[in-house]
């Protein structure tokens, strides 16, 4: 199929012809200060991505590593202050693992922390070798972590990219560090001689690789150093193709300010392959949680190409109507909406609560469920998905990590890799079946329809579309799918924007014909593709949970139930006619085990497991440990509250969106104490302290403290010291297990001796006591 489009960008007129295999890249279009928004909207219309985007758009689902000291610290964030021995994976560390594990859960890349925002660098960088691998035992100083993970790549077939925070706290806080240290800019070579970094900047390094460009510049120490560095990791680590950059500053020095335009352009000469994540070509979709929009758009104003990768939170962002207006605004700082740019959302959010991996005893890991349910919306909403799953301290990925994305990889195949469902599918609008993105299906207006017809009628729950992005744009902007139910068209989906894929999911029909109408659209639009699938959802995991009252429930999971950042979106179309089975004597639940059927008493506490089954097929087994039932207990010695709504007696009221506070008004310092009395003797093996769940801010997030119990009030154990990590960013349960046999007690004596970033205050949403 041939048509003409005729369009105007930057004030010159172009004919373009269909398939357009030649077309040049318009990735900027301007947006010039008379046109009108009719105009506007047109060239947004024919705004296409370069080939590095497109070649982005089709890895879709991609992998991303934390791995560095806070891995062997337990933090979210590092100080640059750590002893840099601490990193030490051992002999243990297994890149390879990674990516089998990543390609069989149908990743494509590996995107890699070489430096986060705490400095340290796990490749064999020249530039530092204080706090680096170069500077610990570690594999006697020679350790590198990224050439191990490009080499695994190379053999299992999978891309790679780095992570380079641009803040950098060792600079920051080391006397000698480069960030921010007041030094002027001085005419600079990159890559530059190390020996004379500072003295000579404009001295090339003696080992610079054959036949690589020289750059030369005005730069500071900093950005000098940075773009070193980033010279390093795009010539000597094989092909790189996504460049990350992080936006996150936990502190910034002496006004220190990047030199972007030059990043991107020595990133552009030495890895022309690589997609610029907070930049000109990838940007973040507004959150870390895996939340997704109904509709999301590629083409955004921007101010410029540095502009181009600030964050995009909003949920309205790429319509019409917004893109028409003269400005935007981000987190409340206003840009003039100058060009029109091409970029691609990126869903990022980590398999477990946290970034990095903190232990295997609390952090919460993603069920298959919740990963399969954001794939589907990420992918299946335009964007790519990058999954964070971080290595534990010997350098591997967790068995329940892999268990949940060995699950993920087979659902994955089992409905999309193959389309048996179209074997024989016929259609007028033959381009969408051919299996060619270049070639598509266009109405003559920007509304349209076509129909599909199956040779025998087939169950689907399913349909992909896709639209012509590469050769014509993005410009659907709402359809809906139609179904043939017993000779009468049915709706059975709608949704807003189409651009690369779009995954329509609804409850399973039996049909022969679907029709996709176009109801809206930015000129005519281009369907490219068109695919039906059934997925079969297996049982769900559950949630275990205990109310006020004392009542125990399991059912599926709420949707966005995941504490860690929840998204509220999830799948639970599966979750119809399933049996469920519990048991509470710690044995493994299966089909011979109680039924659940209604909410149940257990106020002395224990273990309680359970499982979903249908039919045939069995979910994973859901595990929680519940404390003692706290019903007439009381908080004996409070020695702060801030008022009656913060009292006390919330930490034990069983309600977990309540809670106890101390004095925030007046200066209260540190230790806080609650003394609870149980109304009896029980035997006592931990407790659970439950954060405030309301904010994710320090304010009353203890950090470390003491326990002690007592039969009588008066004589009390030895107090036994905790410390708790990283309750903003993952304010879940933290258990604290008695040190040998469970005693007995009446009285527990809760104390906080310091709280999260040096807070003087103590809160709690529940304290729990566990039983023996």
């Amino acid at each position: 199929m041939l048509q003409s489009v005729l369009f105007r960008i930057v004030g010159v007129a172009w004919s373009l012809v269909a398939p357009l295999v030649a077309q040049p890249h318009v990735h900027e279009v301007e947006i010039g200060p008379a046109d009108s928004p009719e105009v506007i909207l047109e060239k947004a219309g024919n705004v296409v991505p370069s080939p590095r985007q497109l070649a982005f758009h089709q890895l879709e689902f991609t992998c991303f590593i934390h791995f560095g000291p806070n891995t062997f610290t337990g933090v979210e964030w590092g100080n640059g202050q750590e002893d840099p021995k601490v990193f030490d994976p051992g002999d243990t560390l297994d890149v390879d693992q990674w990516c089998r594990v990543a390609k069989d859960a149908g990743m494509k890349l590996m995107l890699i922390t070489v430096k986060h925002h705490d400095g340290f660098c796990t490749w064999q960088t020249r530039y530092n070798e204080r706090f680096s691998v170069r500077g610990i035992p570690w594999r006697d100083g020679k350790g590198d972590v990224l050439r191990e993970l490009s080499d695994a790549c190379r053999k299992h077939g999978l891309k790679l990219g780095v992570y380079l925070s641009p803040a950098d706290l060792y600079q920051i806080e080391h006397p000698e560090g480069l960030y921010g240290n007041g030094r002027p800019a001085m005419d600079s070579v990159i890559p530059t001689d190390p020996e004379t970094f500072q003295s000579a900047p404009d001295r090339v390094r003696k080992d610079k690789p054959d036949g690589a460009p020289v750059f030369r510049l005005k730069a500071d120490d900093y950005n000098r150093y940075f773009m070193n560095q980033l010279y390093e990791l795009l010539t000597e680590y094989g092909p790189i193709h996504e460049v990350w950059f992080d936006g996150a500053h936990p502190k910034t020095k002496g006004n220190q300010t990047y030199l972007k335009d030059e990043w991107f352009s020595l990133i552009r000469k030495l890895a022309p392959e690589a997609v610029i994540f907070g930049g000109p070509d990838v940007r973040w979709c507004g959150n870390e949680a895996g939340k997704t929009r109904s509709a999301e758009w590629n083409v955004l104003p921007v101010q410029g190409l540095v502009e181009s990768g600030v964050d995009r939170p909003d949920d309205d962002v790429g319509s019409n109507q917004m893109i028409v207006r003269p400005t935007y605004s981000v987190y409340g700082e206003t840009f003039k909406a100058r060009s029109l740019y091409y970029i691609i959302p990126e869903i990022n959010t980590s398999i477990r609560a946290g970034w990095f991996w903190r232990n295997e005893d609390e952090q919460a890991v993603r069920s298959a469920d919740d990963v399969f349910d954001i794939y589907e919306r990420a992918v299946g909403g335009n964007g790519v998905f990058l999954l964070n799953v971080p290595p534990d301290k010997s350098g591997r990925f967790g068995a329940r990590d892999v268990a949940c994305l060995e699950e993920v990889g087979r659902r994955i195949r089992a409905t999309y890799a193959t389309a048996p469902l179209m074997q024989g599918a016929t259609s007028g609008a033959a381009a969408v079946l051919d299996g060619d993105l270049t070639k598509f299906w266009q109405p003559d207006a920007g509304t349209g329809e076509f129909t599909v017809r199956f040779p025998v009628s087939r169950m689907v729950n399913r349909v992909v579309l896709q639209e012509a992005v590469g050769v014509v744009g993005q410009r659907v902007i709402s359809h809906a799918l139609d179904a043939e139910i017993d000779g009468v068209w049915k709706e059975v989906a709608r949704g807003e924007t189409i651009g690369y894929k779009k995954i329509l999911r609804f409850p399973a029909v039996s049909t022969t014909r679907f029709r996709v109408r176009i109801i809206d659209s930015r000129l005519k639009p281009s369907i490219a593709n068109f695919s039906a699938h059934f997925y079969q959802m297996p049982p769900p995991s559950l949630q275990i949970r205990r109310d006020a009252q004392g009542l125990v429930t399991i059912q599926p999971p709420a949707a966005g139930s995941f504490g860690w950042k929840p998204h509220g979106q999830g799948d639970t179309s599966g979750a119809a006619g399933l049996k469920i089975h519990y048991t509470t004597d710690g044995s493994e639940p299966g089909g011979s085990s109680p039924v659940y059927q209604k909410p149940f008493s257990l106020p002395e506490g224990g273990r309680v497991k359970a499982i979903a089954i249908a039919g045939d097929d069995a979910g994973p087994i859901s595990e929680v440990r519940l404390p003692i039932h706290a019903a007439g207990w009381t908080v004996r010695v409070c020695s702060s509250e801030q008022s009656a709504e913060y009292a006390g007696a919330k930490a034990i009221d069983g309600d977990p969106a309540t809670f106890w506070h101390s004095r925030w008004t007046g200066d209260v310092p540190h230790p806080h104490q609650l003394e609870i009395d149980m109304g009896r003797v029980w035997k006592v093996g931990g407790i659970g302290y439950l954060p405030r769940q309301d904010k994710r801010v320090p304010d009353g997030m203890v950090e470390t403290g003491e326990i002690s119990f007592s039969l009588d009030g008066e004589k009390w154990t030895p107090s036994q010291a905790f410390k708790l990590g990283n309750l903003v960013n993952d304010p879940a349960e933290r258990i604290i297990l008695i040190e040998g046999a469970a005693v007995e007690a009446r009285y527990v004596r809760f104390t906080s001796k310091s709280g999260a970033a040096g807070k003087p205050y103590a809160a709690a949403a529940e304290i729990g006591v566990l039983g023996e």
